[in-house]
């Protein structure tokens, strides 16, 4: 292959992973438009500045490709040159990660009790992520041509490895969290099963598009296939916050289960029948139990209540 083919084929690539994740973006905004519009104002606005930084992260990217691949296609010394997109996508991809990564620290949050270690913890590589995504781009836009792009290299090593870090430590806190919520009911459980569950899928894809666009750089330095897994990184942010909030009425359906048992025991004494001199053979136990557990989950921050209530007529 070629160097073209590691250049910006992989720019090409990156652009078309990206722009089918997108479309899958864009469904799961409308789905969650539709289905969860009495969410409260911030959460909206939330889903909202999230789903716009996404689409104009990927505009810039369809941007620098057209760019390099038509506007510029067969002239060699304009492919050489930066094109300002390349590098203010970047802005926008950490900006994403931001609202993301600060929408599940509010999870750790209130699922470890205010836990102000864990949360700290989390909020701090969240928000080191945003800060060397900032400098990259304030360094990046002085920039001309590809040659000087090693000198940003670091900064970009940086912002992977921080990004795949604070995916992880979120993602092992939901967990530990989820696992002291445990109250030994079979439907609770298990529905905490599924939340550890959810949060371990839901982490692991950013976690490991961060880590192969690290090990991109390490092992090819000289190529670009690093930026194709970047450019993926924020629209797998989106799906991941969009398919945790889309997945509450199904986890609310599935974890409620009610029982109800009812029981018509032989007659063991005879009853005087008010309207008969005649003695009648009447059933002395009817017993009906109700038992229900739920487990729900919160509209705002996907906290975990659990409840069980038994009614005996």
């Amino acid at each position: 292959m070629g160097t073209a083919d590691y250049t910006f084929g992989a720019f090409l690539v990156g652009v078309v992973v990206s722009a089918m994740l997108y479309g899958v973006t864009g469904v799961q905004t409308w789905y969650y438009f539709t289905w969860y519009s009495s969410d409260p104002w911030h959460i909206r606005l939330l889903v909202s500045a999230m789903f716009i930084s996404d689409s104009i992260h990927q505009a810039l990217i369809t941007h620098t490709v057209y760019t390099y691949l038509v506007t510029d296609f067969g002239n060699v010394i304009d492919l050489e040159k930066l094109v300002w997109s390349l590098s203010v996508e970047v802005l926008f991809n950490g900006f994403t990660g931001l609202i993301v990564q600060s929408f599940f620290t509010m999870r750790v949050y209130r699922l470890s009790k205010k836990n102000i270690f864990a949360t700290a913890s989390v909020l701090s590589l969240v928000i080191a992520e945003f800060v060397l995504v900032v400098i990259y781009v304030a360094k990046a836009l002085t920039l001309t041509t590809f040659i000087q792009v090693p000198q940003i290299k670091p900064l970009s090593m940086s912002v992977n490895a921080v990004a795949a870090a604070g995916d992880i430590l979120i993602t092992t806190f939901l967990c530990v969290f989820l696992q002291q919520s445990r109250t030994g009911l079979r439907q609770s459980d298990t529905l905490i099963n599924k939340l550890m569950l959810f949060s371990i899928n839901t982490g692991l894809l950013t976690s490991v598009c961060a880590v192969m666009s690290l090990i991109s750089i390490l092992v090819w330095p000289e190529t670009y296939i690093y930026i194709a897994f970047y450019f993926c990184l924020g629209r797998l942010y989106c799906n991941s916050l969009l398919a945790t909030l889309n997945a509450r009425k199904s986890v609310r359906r599935d974890s409620c289960e009610d029982h109800m048992s009812l029981s018509l025991h032989r007659p063991r004494r005879p009853v005087n029948s008010p309207i008969s001199s005649t003695r009648m053979g009447m059933p002395n136990d009817i017993s009906i139990k109700i038992n229900t557990a739920q487990g729900y989950v919160e509209d705002e921050f996907l906290s975990t209540k659990n409840l069980e209530s038994s009614q005996s007529l």
